[in-house]
């Protein structure tokens, strides 16, 4: 091995170098695919419309609406059924969009995992 280089990979005959770049590339994409799942949204209605949960793809509960007509049931439990189960599938659609648009990103790097 020539002094001054770094390990040689195959099939890479100027060393990591290129794998560096790209790994670095990867590093701003992915910070810049984050920013703007922060700003998209996701909404979700449960309870036949009655409870509409708006989540960022950041995982940020962004606004839950609940229609008059399921608070004036006076039904607690069911209320708290409906909200769970409303967040709950915003949360999972949510993690759904930050999954596809995050391996965009990563998927062109070859790397095991990602």
């Amino acid at each position: 091995m020539a002094r001054g280089r770094g390990p040689r990979m195959p099939g890479n005959p100027g060393g990591g170098g290129n794998l560096m770049a790209k790994l670095a590339k990867a590093q701003e994409e992915m910070a810049k695919t984050q920013e703007a799942l922060a700003h998209e949204r996701v909404q979700v209605s449960a309870g036949g419309g009655a409870v509409t949960v708006v989540i960022s793809g950041a995982q940020r509960v962004q606004s839950v609406t609940v229609s008059p007509e399921l608070l004036a049931s006076g039904d607690a439990e069911m209320v708290g059924d409906i909200l769970v189960a409303a967040i709950n599938e915003a949360i999972e659609k949510s993690q759904i969009l930050a999954a596809e648009r995050l391996q965009a990103v990563t998927g062109g790097l070859g790397l095991p995992g990602m």
